[in-house]
Formats: C-alpha cells, structure tokens, sequence
C-alpha cells in the first residue's frame, strides 16, 4: 500500500490495451492535497495530482465557490482550510461530507 503521508503522484502500471483512470476526480485528488498539506503552492498540488497548475487553479476556485474550502493569505503564500462538514455534491453520495471521504481515504496519523 502507498504511503500517503507525502501524497505523490503514484500510478499502478495500466494493463496493456486499457485506459489509465481513477476511482476518484481531479477535484477530490486537489482537496486530499491541500487537507494533508495546507501550505503547499499549487505548483506543487499540480505536481501531487499530476494535472497544470492551472487546472489546480481552476479546481480552487470551484472548491473556494462551493465552500469546500476557504483561503487565507499567510504573507506571500495561500493557506487552505477544509470545511469537513460540507456535503458531497452527488445526488448518490450527497448524505455523506467531506469530512466522511477524508477519513475513509486517509489515513489516521
């Protein structure tokens, strides 16, 4: 099992003639890193999740909009906080909080 205290990129080698995909979106992959990571930039979630700095931009603000997250300036760098309490937007999973994905995708520490 990979270690998830430093959240690296880490793919399972795709079989030969398949697609590469994951169980979970770009948007959850971004707001694991910044859980486990409030001060990382976001050339650095880039890094993490594998996508643009841009893209982790655009997932922010998304995140920022739908009160997942908030943002506080903390001199030249950006801070993130989680707002566990939030809902998952999914009408099938939408009587669970973010809170709830965290805990099942990370482990305690």
């Amino acid at each position: 099992m990979p270690d998830d205290s430093n959240l690296q990129r880490q793919s399972l080698p795709a079989e030969e003639g398949s697609h590469s995909w994951t169980f979970l979106t770009n948007h959850a992959h971004v707001l694991l890193c910044l859980s486990k990571e409030h001060h990382d930039t976001l050339r650095e979630v880039a890094h993490c999740v594998g996508i643009t700095e841009r893209a982790v931009q655009r997932i922010v603000a998304d995140l920022e909009n739908a009160h997942i997250i908030t943002r506080t300036r903390d001199g030249r760098r950006n801070t993130y906080k989680v707002n566990p309490d939030a809902a998952l937007r999914h009408d099938l999973e939408s009587h669970k909080t973010v809170g709830d994905l965290m805990k099942m995708v990370l482990r305690d520490e």
